[in-house]
């Protein structure tokens, strides 16, 4: 019985052996590296990129500041020893090309109040610093036809400088005028700028906003959602090349406090139309990531977020936001939403007419597994906020555990996505209370795939 116990494993063994030859030598001219197949989000290498939530304390030079960073990663999607014809879409070989990133800043209501662009080299980093760009100063970059003896952006001997002529003019950037600043802060902390209003004033001159950082083929003005912003096909301002990675850190000097983790990495099909993902984003009435700037038409081509989440947390011991001195009992949440329409400036006094967004259902478990259900508040009602567990505006009361969150919601005036108009997507990430970690929260579906489930 041992005997032949053993021939079969020794069977079994060379029938793998054999059938992984046979693979290898099908397999041997391509193997496609494709990790990010548009159902939920990955930190892959993404041609968008979202930095949930900021805040600049406007009031103290040395207090709260949001700080992010561009990576120029490069994308490598396959290897090759040559390639057959059907294949050939897939292929990314600019791995070290120079790109142009659209920086465009929003207020907590999502509306658009300031853009910028960024050119970096093949394996660049790109550093911004908010509180330098409220109060002025904007990254100075510059492609290889406005930096020709490379003084301003440095090449490294494996990166590629190209020139982008349409940024003569507009890179280096020029310092924001004292206007531009005063409108800009004022835009960002719910204030007149200079006559209507563009995010909630809460009274403590603190910015607030969330940013996206899209790949360009040209410097442009325009924001997302502007005409030849996005276009069918990647005809538009905006491309398809999933080259760009990223970091947040939200820091706050005077009280010592610093955490961060990664934005969220927003993408495009891999190999255009062949991908055989790409319907979930390129066909009209689907859901994308800028849906409600254009109709729910797919022009942006661009991966929506989840609707769903389960966030962990845990109570004190070290301060977990910036609003409370140390020490804080509670984590909190950072919470972007989408509006699901476009929103314009605004008259103060007044909210759009999407406001408050509401959610689904919000469910919290104690570590004993006690359910309690949060009903009748709407705790998550701007495009983005941090709240705090077990605060008034959240009154999770177990100390410790996960809270569950469906986001989706249905929004007046919104088109789409035409399967289903409750949809809506969002992001989470939690300020961890006790050990002061920033991480995001777990993924429980993607709003190309929703269930409208909740425990």
């Amino acid at each position: 019985m041992k005997m032949k116990s053993m021939t079969n494993i020794k069977w079994s063994a060379a029938m793998l052996f054999a059938a992984m030859l046979l693979m290898s030598s099908v397999y041997a001219q391509t193997e496609l590296i494709t990790p990010n197949p548009l159902k939920a989000v990955s930190e892959t290498g993404a041609s968008t990129l979202l930095v949930p939530y900021f805040e600049v304390d406007l009031s103290n030079p040395n207090g709260r500041n949001t700080i992010f960073t561009i990576n120029k990663g490069g994308r490598l999607d396959t290897f090759t020893n040559g390639v057959p014809p059907n294949q050939t879409t897939f292929l990314n070989q600019n791995i070290p090309t120079a790109v142009l990133v659209h920086v465009t800043i929003w207020s907590d209501m999502a509306v658009p109040v300031y853009n910028f662009n960024v050119y970096l080299t093949g394996y660049d980093v790109e550093t911004v610093n908010l509180r330098n760009v409220l109060t002025g100063s904007l990254p100075r970059t510059a492609s290889a036809g406005q930096d020709p003896t490379d003084a301003i952006s440095h090449k490294g001997p494996l990166s590629q400088d190209i020139n982008f002529a349409s940024c003569t003019g507009q890179l280096p950037p020029a310092p924001l005028t004292a206007v531009q600043i005063s409108n800009l802060q004022a835009a960002l902390t719910g204030r007149p700028a200079p006559a209507l209003c563009s995010g909630q004033n809460l009274g403590d001159n603190v910015a607030r906003g969330y940013v996206t950082v899209d790949i360009v083929n040209n410097c442009t003005l325009r924001n997302p959602g502007d005409p030849g912003y996005f276009a069918p096909g990647g005809t538009g301002d905006v491309t398809n090349q999933n080259h760009l990675t990223g970091e947040v850190f939200y820091v706050d000097p005077s009280n010592s406090i610093s955490r961060g983790g990664n934005v969220v990495h927003i993408h495009s099909p891999e190999g255009g139309m062949a991908n055989p993902d790409a319907p979930l984003v390129t066909t009209p009435g689907n859901y994308t990531f800028y849906s409600r700037l254009n109709g729910f038409t797919a022009t942006d081509e661009r991966q929506p977020l989840s609707t769903i989440f389960g966030a962990r947390f845990n109570p004190g011991g070290v301060p977990n936001s910036w609003r409370v001195p140390p020490p804080n009992p509670r984590s909190s949440l950072i919470v972007w939403r989408d509006p699901k329409v476009p929103v314009a400036p605004f008259a103060c006094g007044t909210m759009p007419t999407w406001y408050p967004l509401g959610q689904e259902a919000i469910t919290a478990f104690d570590e004993e597994e006690r359910p309690q259900s949060i009903t009748g508040i709407k705790p998550f009602p701007a495009a983005t906020q941090m709240v705090q567990i077990g605060g008034s505006a959240l009154p999770v009361t177990a100390t410790s555990g996960i809270v569950f969150l469906n986001l989706n919601t249905t929004v007046p005036g919104a088109v789409g996505p035409t399967a289903d108009l409750g949809v809506a997507q969002g992001w989470v990430q939690v300020i961890d209370g006790k050990y002061g970690a920033l991480y995001n929260a777990q993924q429980l579906d993607s709003a190309t795939k929703v269930g409208h489930w909740i425990p």
